[in-house]
């Protein structure tokens, strides 16, 4: 933005002490004149016996201003010239931590996220923009590393359905004979596979940005529409699953809090044991707001691995089930779309097995 040149905020604030310092001068000096004149008497007859020449009345006050009017502006031009360079000391001194601060703003713009400001000193109001500013740079920093890694994982991900569906191609044009109908469904589901992974990469874009409007959403009837859509894949993995749906009111998009919803019941029945497993989703209100509970029985998995669940396209190697890879954004996703509602996502082991993700969501004003 451009704007005109003007005076630095150091000579502004020199200007400043200087032009305080002048006006308590000038009042102090004021205040010494009226005193004086408070006991100073306009006139006096001054009596010498031993010479007439000095009888008589004489001005008292006139001579006094003829006395203190010069060392009075001698006075001032000496607080002058302190008030600007002590002003100009001071204001250097105070806005030392400024300068610092403006640096690391410039070399931030300049792209260097790792430098920080580390202001040293007692608290103040620069050390808490100094330490607001490094915290910021800190998450920044975070958050374009997170994106880089993103990139070049779904780089990698988008690629792989492709090169499968060249290589499926190629050989089909090297072989005439093949069987077409086989070729087809090895296209379908590379294609399936590619296609879910767009929308999961949509669904996460767009939950990133906060790019929905609210409304007012009951958790319990999300609870209960995902898991009526997935029950059809319960039953055919054996998968018991029960619903406890309390009343759970909360703010945010209801596609975006179904989708959090479905993602997280189809992770409980994917991950579970391969006979008689059980899924509990639970929804009830908190004095903080709602919660959303899904929790599943499988094997016991280890505090180290539960933490790295929610990283995009992290697959646990003993969690990967060949019959459903999924994208390994459905966590990623989940967590996602409760940070956009101002909320959050909770994975935690279960004792006997399996895993419980809780999300909490804040009160519906």
């Amino acid at each position: 933005m451009a704007r005109r040149p003007g005076p630095s905020a150091r000579l502004k604030l020199t200007l400043s002490y200087a032009g305080f310092v002048m006006l308590t001068g000038v009042v102090l000096l004021a205040a010494v004149w009226l005193f004086l004149l408070r006991y100073v008497p306009d006139r006096a007859r001054l009596i010498d016996a031993s010479d007439s020449d000095l009888n008589g009345v004489f001005p008292i006050r006139s001579g006094l201003l003829r006395v203190f009017a010069p060392r009075a502006a001698a006075v001032l031009v000496v607080l002058l010239a302190v008030g600007l360079l002590g002003g100009w000391v001071l204001a250097g001194r105070m806005l030392a931590p400024l300068s610092r601060i403006t640096d690391a703003t410039r070399l931030a713009a300049k792209g260097s996220l790792a430098h920080r400001i580390e202001l040293a000193g007692h608290d103040d109001e620069f050390h808490e923009l100094a330490d607001a500013f490094d915290a910021m740079l800190a998450r920044l920093e975070a958050h374009v590393a997170e994106q880089q890694r993103f990139a070049a994982n779904a780089s990698h991900e988008l690629r792989t359905p492709l090169a499968v569906t060249q290589a499926l191609l190629d050989v089909a044009r090297e072989d005439p004979e093949r069987d077409v109908d086989q070729l087809i469904d090895h296209l379908y589901l590379v294609n399936t596979r590619a296609i879910d992974l767009t929308e999961a990469l949509l669904v996460l874009s767009r939950a990133e940005q906060r790019s929905f409007s609210r409304e007012p959403v009951d958790l319990s009837l999300v609870a209960e529409e995902a898991t009526e859509v997935l029950l059809p894949l319960a039953e055919a993995r054996g998968v018991a699953i029960e619903v406890a749906a309390g009343p759970a009111s909360a703010t945010g998009s209801h596609p975006l809090l179904l989708q959090l919803a479905t993602n997280l019941v189809q992770n409980a029945i994917v991950h579970n044991r391969p006979e008689g497993g059980e899924v509990r989703v639970e929804t009830r209100s908190t004095p903080g707001g709602a919660q959303l509970v899904v929790a599943n029985t499988g094997e016991h998995l280890a505090p180290d691995l539960v933490a790295t669940l929610v990283e995009r396209f992290r697959r646990g190697s003993d969690r990967t089930r060949a019959d459903h890879p999924g994208v390994g954004l459905g966590l990623a996703i989940a967590e996602s779309i409760a940070r956009a509602h101002d909320g959050m996502l909770v994975l935690a082991p279960r004792p006997g097995g399996g895993l419980e993700a809780t999300v909490e969501l804040p009160a519906r004003p």
